[in-house]
């Protein structure tokens, strides 16, 4: 939480660096926003951090993303497989697994403060946000 608020404050931080292959973090980043007045804090965990933002005045919108669940799935084992991530018969268990769950994953997210919409809708909210602030 403190380096979305250091990103905010000062648009510049170190962020962590995350080896998916390993399920750990490996390094650190400096991370510049570049003056841009938003940045995008995005990933499956994303929504925890969303009632704290909000609470710290960081919060300019929280999305879960709605997709179809199937190009979620192919999309993911693509990826998966040219990364080379896991071995394939994991990487199709495992995405199984993650296919059946998302509905569960999307209420949890709204639950805990994120508005399901779909990507070209958030894609317009950011936008419009985007717009209503100068670019320095």
């Amino acid at each position: 939480m403190e380096i979305i608020a250091r990103l905010a404050r000062e648009g510049r931080a170190d962020v962590p660096v995350y080896a998916i292959g390993a399920d750990r973090r490996v390094a650190t980043r400096s991370f510049d926003v570049a003056g841009s007045p938003l940045f995008v804090a995005e990933g499956i965990f994303a929504a925890e951090i969303v009632e704290e933002c909000r609470r710290r005045g960081l919060l300019a919108g929280a999305y879960a993303l709605r997709r179809p669940r199937g190009a979620t799935f192919l999309r993911r084992l693509a990826r998966d497989l040219s990364e080379q991530r896991k071995a394939p018969r994991v990487l199709i268990r495992r995405g199984v697994a993650l296919l059946r769950a998302e509905p569960a994953v999307l209420r949890r997210q709204m639950g805990l403060g994120a508005e399901a919409a779909r990507a070209r809708e958030v894609l317009r909210r950011v936008a419009g946000l985007l717009a209503g602030h100068p670019h320095g």
